[in-house]
């Protein structure tokens, strides 16, 4: 696997990081901006890329405390890491979300 700077971060897709510079991406210290990223956003390669680098029980254990994910990327971790959606900081706060409409 490639790297693309001096902290080891992996070559991921070009659109993961439009609004930061990946160069300035630490592995360790954005690991949870890094995961929400892939998950929401991530093409496969990149989450091969996650998977080598954190494993699957420390990447389930980030996306557990993520107050938001898209509900594909939910679904996707949470049968993933086999742990019940509900389990989930975003889950209880997608639940708690007014409809826009209340028919």
């Amino acid at each position: 696997m490639e790297k693309n700077n001096k902290n080891n971060v992996p070559l991921f897709s070009s659109n993961l990081f439009w609004d930061v510079n990946p160069d300035d991406l630490d592995m360790e210290q954005h690991k949870s901006f890094i995961v929400n990223r892939v998950l929401d956003y991530g093409q496969w390669d990149d989450w091969k890329a996650i998977l080598d680098y954190y494993g699957l029980e420390q990447i389930a254990s980030i996306a557990k405390g993520l107050r938001s994910l898209f509900p594909k990327s939910l679904a996707f971790i949470s049968t993933v890491s086999r742990i019940p959606e509900n389990q989930f900081r975003c889950y209880e706060y997608l639940q708690s979300k007014d409809k826009l409409w209340h028919f």
